[in-house]
């Protein structure tokens, strides 16, 4: 099941997410097989960073939400906000990838 995980930072924690940025995506890197789609939610600008959105195959609701306890950013305390949402891809992405570089 695709869970969408919606994640918003607290207020003036830009630093508290560069500081476990690293551990963040190590974490990411286990279940990269698994993610549909992920990355960080900005500001009107399109760059002041203000949370994450995260499409990950798991098996359950519940089963999404302890992989997220254990997630470096939420034992930090970053998050002001977050929420786990079933989610079904209903739409071919054709859109929004990064530049492969080779």
């Amino acid at each position: 099941m695709l869970c969408a995980c919606v994640l918003i930072d607290k207020p003036g924690s830009a630093s508290l997410r560069q500081e476990h940025r690293p551990a963040h995506k190590l974490y990411l890197g286990q279940v990269a097989d698994r993610i549909a789609f992920a990355g960080p939610l900005h500001e009107d600008d399109g760059i002041t960073m203000i949370g994450s959105l995260l499409v990950i195959d798991f098996d359950s609701v519940p089963h999404a939400r302890k992989w997220l306890d254990s997630e470096p950013f939420t034992r930090a305390g970053l998050y002001q906000r977050a929420e786990v949402f079933p989610f079904s891809n209903l739409w071919p992405q054709k859109a929004g990838f990064p530049q492969e570089t080779k």
